[in-house]
């Protein structure tokens, strides 16, 4: 999770600030529940959330749900795809044991936190 969150920092251009661009990171990595997401951003976290966690428990209703926040079927699409790609490659590297880079800022455990925090 530690490049991702940095890739997203890079990509949360509407935000001007370096500190606002750290802050929105620091909220998501921590808890997406409580970050400040737009409506659609959050609809997809939560799709996201339900696909890796309980993936034979998807149905209509979470298309639906994506579509009723604003999604697209081509974003749709492409949300599963990315979502798909990376439970499989996470994957992967807990069962080689990927160790994770040491020199990429451990996002969500706030200044000088311990340990490596999730993937």
């Amino acid at each position: 999770m530690r490049a991702h969150a940095n890739d997203l920092r890079a990509e949360v251009a509407f935000l001007a600030l370096d500190q606002q661009r750290d802050a929105y990171v620091e909220a998501l990595a921590r808890d997406w529940r409580t970050a400040p997401l737009a409506p659609l951003d959050r609809a997809l976290c939560l799709f996201a959330e339900k696909l890796t966690l309980q993936p034979t428990a998807m149905g209509e209703a979470d298309i639906t749900a994506l579509r009723a926040a604003g999604a697209s079927d081509p974003a749709i699409h492409d949300a599963t795809q990315v979502v798909g790609y990376f439970n499989y490659i996470n994957r992967v590297a807990d069962a080689l044991g990927v160790e994770l880079e040491t020199f990429v800022r451990a996002w969500g455990e706030g200044p000088g936190g311990a340990g490596s925090g999730p993937r």
